[in-house]
């Protein structure tokens, strides 16, 4: 018998949090053009890229690196600055273990 996979709680949630913030970010040129530059994607392979797993963490990685951003971001998406960052801390890797 085939058992569904468990889903984690949450991350179909996070990763729409990090697609609303992609096209946040692809709306306007003057915001994507600085994350393009960041991350080194061009139009043909951002669209690629978006299909990584890693990419969502990254695109969260962009707009958490700048308060003004941030704020921007959240108010345009209708969240608040605390759901993305607790978006970006589930996303992003793990925390090293503390010695």
């Amino acid at each position: 018998m085939l058992m569904k996979r468990k889903s984690i709680p949450g991350a179909e949630s996070d990763d729409r949090i990090a697609v609303q913030i992609l096209s946040w970010l692809a709306a306007e040129p003057e915001r994507l053009q600085p994350f393009m530059d960041a991350t080194g994607l061009t139009p043909d392979n951002l669209r690629a890229s978006a299909a990584d797993p890693g990419f969502l963490a990254g695109v969260l990685d962009h707009v958490m690196g700048d308060e003004a951003r941030l704020l921007a971001c959240a108010a345009a998406i209708d969240l608040s600055p605390e759901r993305i960052a607790a978006t970006w801390r589930r996303l992003g890797p793990p925390e090293p273990d503390d010695p």
